[in-house]
């Protein structure tokens, strides 16, 4: 007689529980996150299979709802207003009867501008900076860092063959608690658009020292790559420099969350082999707008001077994958590039003016993204080329205000002939050219500007925007041996 009644207890239960299967979802998904304004933002997670799930927004009551497939995900689009908040998300599971099984509720939600922070340890550098590395003024900044109107979000470090569904990770509003420890390049950033648009923006900081570009691709856009096909049986000497596997792990999780953009600060690790940066990075970008369903804008940092040679000789000279990145600015659409010629630092690879970085970045968002007027974001950058006699004579173009130099006349030029030997030059500004000629060198066929490894930059627009290092040959790369 007990038997058949703790059957029956054992039958109910095995009806029961599956009922009381709570909503999960993923980590970002949570109170005091942000979602981006006036769009079609998508919400998911897991269910009861076959449940009926209802999304809804507090900004105007109205609903959306889908139903659980086989293996318990579901997913909405949920239109959002207007920059505002604080808000509630209100998400209910129903039962296949319609019986209500739990409600969730995420509060303190904002609606505003969120931005994906990604890249290698530029990026990465909190605002507290890293041992024996300060970032300049940064015990000002945290102690004056409390906004509730900018949150936080980074995603710990992770990597996996395999793509994943979720990553660990909390939204925080800013304050000096979590202002110091987040990315200061993407603090600036976020602060500058909090400034100027006076909206809610949110940060998620989506970063890893020391990686090289490729792990950060998904295999499918790796497989377009001789050498890549393979990608999860490559070992470097890290795990964060395997191909694909921060994709699966840190992007792959995060694609179809409502952003308006991405900012990226990466590029050291992949210096030894520059030629294959640019198609590298064009498809990077394609591949994470493909994704995500749509061509979000695209702004990233050209890596700073620094001098490779101090820990060991560099093989390739690092102005080679400025030039990538230059290219990169060029040719992509919807992307713009923060060049920071004059932040670099001779003995750390870790400028410590990331105010530079992170407002540079701003610009490029304020003036392409969001057409705030006034605002100079790109750079001078050379179009053409002439020799006259003994000069070569550089035009340029993103300088209406013209050069500007606070030297007088720039120092970094050097002038090659035939024999493609270089020799120091000097160089005078006339208003959108520079004059370049050199007692070395009485034919001049190529003019390189600040094409080292460590220079400070000393060519700007008169808004203060630093001109990129350039060459006008294109001669194969030079590899030390």
């Amino acid at each position: 007689m007990m038997n058949r009644k703790l059957s029956t207890v054992l039958a109910l239960l095995a009806v029961v529980m599956p009922l009381q299967a709570k909503i999960a979802l993923p980590s970002f998904f949570c109170n005091s996150m942000v979602l981006q304004q006036q769009a079609e933002v998508p919400i998911w997670g897991k269910a009861k299979p076959g449940a009926t799930v209802v999304v809804t927004g507090s900004w105007n009551g109205k609903s959306v709802s889908t139903k659980a497939a086989d293996d318990g995900s579901w997913k909405v689009s949920l239109p959002t207003p207007g920059a505002g908040g604080p808000y509630t998300v209100t998400i209910l599971e129903n039962a296949v009867r319609k019986v209500a099984v739990e409600t969730l509720v995420l509060s303190d939600v904002l609606i505003g501008e969120v931005w994906l922070c990604g890249g290698q340890s530029n990026m990465e550098m909190p605002v507290k900076g890293f041992m024996g590395q300060p970032v300049e003024n940064s015990a000002e900044v945290i102690a004056d860092s409390a906004d509730d109107g900018l949150r936080l979000f980074t995603v710990k470090r992770d990597w996996s063959d395999e793509p994943k569904d979720d990553v660990t990770g909390c939204w925080s509003a800013a304050c000096p608690a979590t202002v110091r420890d987040f990315s200061a390049t993407g603090y600036f950033y976020g602060a500058m658009l909090r400034k100027a648009l006076g909206v809610p923006v949110g940060l998620i900081m989506d970063c890893w020292g020391g990686t090289c570009i490729e792990a950060w691709m998904s295999e499918e856009a790796l497989s377009e790559f001789p050498g890549y096909e393979k990608a999860p049986h490559i070992r470097y000497d890290a795990h964060n420099r395997t191909p694909m596997v921060l994709y699966n792990a840190m992007i792959h999780p995060l694609v179809g969350y409502g952003i308006r953009g991405a900012i990226w600060y990466q590029g050291e690790t992949n210096k030894e082999e520059p030629e294959r940066y640019v198609p590298l990075f064009k498809k990077m970008i394609s591949q994470w707008r493909g994704e995500w369903g749509y061509d979000f804008p695209f702004y990233f940092c050209q890596i700073a001077p620094y001098e490779y040679d101090i820990i060991n000789e560099a093989v390739v000279n690092s102005a080679y994958l400025r030039e990538a990145q230059l290219k990169v600015s060029l040719e992509a659409d919807n992307v713009g590039m923060a060049v920071l010629m004059d932040a670099g630092l001779y003995r750390t690879i870790h400028p410590s003016q990331k105010k530079k970085a992170g407002e540079r970045l701003a610009y490029q968002a304020l003036a392409k993204t969001y057409g705030v007027e006034g605002i100079t974001a790109d750079s001078p950058v050379p179009v053409s080329f002439e020799v006259q006699g003994d000069t070569m004579v550089v035009n340029f173009d993103n300088c209406d205000m013209w050069l500007y130099s606070p030297n007088i006349d720039p120092s970094n030029f050097t002038l090659a002939g035939e024999d493609r030997v270089f020799h120091p030059a000097t160089a005078k500004i006339y208003r959108k050219q520079v004059l370049v000629k050199s007692p070395d060198v009485p034919k001049p066929v190529a003019v390189r500007y600040a094409f080292d490894n460590w220079v400070t930059g000393d060519l700007f627009g008169t808004e203060g925007l630093p001109v990129s290092s350039f060459r006008s040959d294109d001669w194969p790369v030079e590899r030390n041996k």
